[in-house]
């Protein structure tokens, strides 16, 4: 959506540039906003509920994950709005015609002319203010419509900004989220490791406890067999 806006964007001041135009690409940016506020809402939300310690820890790494990838694409719609103000900014309307100035010559020619004329050529100049009137007036109506179309856009940029930082804030908070969740599973897995190693020199330790107790066992055995036969001969 953001690349049809810039298309839009770019069509401004040119042969394309129309009320409708206009219009389209105003709404356009209006629903992205929109999406933008909504999503950035739903962030929230979702990053809020992350902090209880029931919530999966998958879980909190993919709302971390969605909330990067949702401010790079707002940096690209931050992107489109700066290029909107400058387009529309850029913006000039072409000056009024020159006016119709009577020079020598037309003087002579107009000396010249017949008195019954005289009527077509008073209706001919007032036609021609009211063109440059006309203009004037198409002139300064376009000016307001660019100065309205960059302030819409500023207020948007400003929107844009505050959602940006709120944005960079929470990806902050859930990147702490995230590191802790990657501590606890090293420290968990160091522990698991070094339980391990215990469990090993345990075992090996009960063997060999083991091993000599069947040791005295057998030579207390044989000594009682040696006893028994001196007593016995």
């Amino acid at each position: 959506m953001a690349r049809a806006v810039a298309a839009g964007i770019f069509q401004i001041n040119t042969a394309k540039d129309t009320p409708d135009h206009r219009q389209k690409l105003h709404n356009t940016r209006q629903r992205i906003l929109q999406l933008v506020k909504d999503t950035s809402a739903k962030l929230k939300a979702l990053s809020e509920s992350d902090h209880d310690s029931r919530v999966n820890p998958s879980k909190k790494i993919e709302d971390a994950k969605l909330a990067r990838d949702f401010q790079n694409t707002l940096q690209e719609f931050q992107k489109v709005q700066q290029l909107a103000a400058e387009r529309e900014s850029g913006y000039a309307p072409s000056g009024p015609p020159p006016s119709a100035t009577t020079s020598g010559s037309d003087e002579q020619v107009a000396s010249r002319v017949d008195q019954e004329y005289q009527p077509f050529l008073m209706d001919q100049r007032r036609q021609e203010v009211v063109l440059l009137d006309n203009e004037v007036a198409f002139n300064e109506a376009m000016i307001d419509e660019r100065d309205q179309g960059i302030r819409e856009v500023e207020d948007q940029i400003g929107q844009a900004n505050e959602i940006f930082r709120d944005l960079a804030v929470l990806v902050h908070e859930q990147g702490v989220v995230i590191d802790d969740i990657q501590s606890n599973i090293e420290n968990s897995a160091a522990a698991t490791k070094q339980a391990k190693v215990q469990l090993v020199k345990a075992s090996k330790s009960t063997k060999s406890r083991s091993s000599w107790c069947w040791w005295l066992l057998a030579i207390f055995v044989v000594a009682v067999i040696i006893f028994l036969l001196v007593l016995i001969l």
